[in-house]
């Protein structure tokens, strides 16, 4: 066997494999003549046909996989040997002329080749890492949200604006039947919360949904359409009340100091705003680091420059997924997918360049921290460390698992090395102002 290759230009090649008959013809033999053993022709003993006549039968079929099998095995064996780093498959050229009658074949493959290029993590422009802090706004307004949730429901004659209203939104003709209870801030616009202050149990309101609350997702919530209805719903809806409360804040008090966190755990209002301002911070830091992974993600996409064998990667894709594409698609799905294959490539440079790895005691250790604070949420706070190990053990193996936790950690591995080594400027921020910069 002998196997060439010809470099069109630094992104693509051909590469050229030649077989011989003596690389397949033994093997070819030997599964011929287990066939001979095993073969029911009429008018012949097992094992007493002649081979002319397995030959004749078979042969045609064997040489083909066997020359496909060693075709594929040379060629993945050469690609390792030769350390050629190519992006898809190789893609196989056509041959309408191979002749298998012959003793001797010539196969050729497309090859597309990863790009040299170098990464800059620091940047001349830095990129801004986001401290997010919990003000004393969003503290007083968590506080009073939880004097709401642990207060007491006091009836009422009439709606209030601070009242909580329960009633059933009704359209017959879209189906719409749903019990909901809310508060008048939920309204959109001071006209149709002012629709129920004064009302009494019993009576209807009628609304138009198009514009009714501030998030038009409430629609899927109090009235239970669906996602795709929700926005943009422009109908009439009745709603009629059937309950009316006030609810009375709860005192701030060690009964509910305890309730919250456990019994001694917080003692004071002061002390209330601090664990309510660290576990905040603590759920805004994910965002901040989110929202950083992303920045560093795009600037990396903008600012590492290299070329890709866009054609070779078009050309493959047609043939790559379950359903082959036309040209065209495979066109409209390259440019769908072309940052992605520009991220994943300076994403593993940066991999090898680092000795970035997940080892399994890290895995391990990640999944006890991961598990560790899923308990927590359910009121589990000092799981033992046999605990964790078994249901870590049993997390991971699962494949799946292993996989989705090892692409979290490393992505954990990368958010370190971008704080460590990419140009960064630090900006504290409150929460709204950051989820009105960048989610509004």
């Amino acid at each position: 066997m002998n196997i060439t290759r010809e470099n069109i230009d630094a992104l693509n090649a051909v590469v050229k494999v030649d077989i011989a008959k003596e690389d397949y013809s033994d093997k070819v033999e030997k599964i011929l003549a287990d066939y001979r053993k095993s073969a029911n022709i009429p008018g012949f003993r097992k094992g007493h046909v002649p081979m002319g006549m397995v030959k004749k039968q078979y042969g045609k079929a064997v040489l083909v996989d066997e020359v496909n099998k060693l075709l594929q095995d040379a060629l993945g064996k050469y690609l390792v040997e030769e350390k050629l780093d190519v992006l898809g498959n190789p893609l196989p050229k056509a041959q309408d002329d191979l002749d298998w009658d012959s003793d001797a074949f010539s196969f050729e493959f497309e090859l597309g080749l990863a790009p040299e290029f170098d990464v800059d993590l620091k940047g001349k422009k830095a990129i801004t890492h986001y401290n997010i802090v919990a003000d004393d706004k969003m503290i007083d307004n968590q506080i009073k949200h939880i004097q709401k949730q642990y207060g007491k429901l006091i009836a009422q004659n009439e709606v209030t604006n601070d009242s909580e209203v329960t009633g059933k939104f009704v359209n017959e003709e879209e189906g719409i039947e749903n019990v909901a209870t809310l508060t008048l801030d939920k309204f959109k616009g001071k006209a149709n919360a002012k629709k129920l202050v004064g009302a009494k149990v019993g009576d209807v309101i009628t609304f138009k949904t198009k514009g009714l609350f501030n998030d038009d997702h409430d629609l899927m919530t109090f009235l239970k359409v669906p996602h795709d209805d929700a926005h943009g719903l422009d109908i009439e809806v009745n709603f009629e009340i059937s309950e009316i409360n006030e609810r009375e804040l709860a005192d701030l008090d060690q009964e509910l100091f305890d309730k919250l966190f456990g019994e001694g755990n917080v003692t004071s209002v002061t002390e209330l705003r601090e664990k309510i301002k660290e576990d905040s911070e603590k759920q805004f830091k994910q965002q901040s680091d989110q929202k950083l992974l992303n920045d560093v993600t795009e600037y990396l996409v903008e600012n590492t420059k290299f070329d890709l064998p866009s054609s070779f990667l078009q050309k493959w894709m047609q043939t790559a997924g379950e359903e082959v594409m036309t040209e065209e698609q495979a066109k409209e799905e390259y440019e769908k997918s072309e940052k992605s294959m520009r991220y994943q490539l300076i994403e593993g440079k940066l991999i090898t360049e680092h000795d970035l790895q997940v080892q399994f005691e890290d895995l391990k250790a990640y999944a006890m921290e991961m598990i560790k604070g899923q308990m927590a949420q359910f009121g589990q706070m000092n799981p033992s460390e046999k605990e964790l190990e078994d249901i870590a053990a049993r997390i991971l193996g699962n494949q799946e698992e292993v996989k989705r936790l090892s692409e979290q950690l490393m992505s954990q591995k990368l958010l370190e090395l971008y704080k460590n080594e990419a140009n960064l400027k630090t900006k504290e921020i409150s929460y709204d102002d950051f989820v009105k910069e960048f989610y509004s």
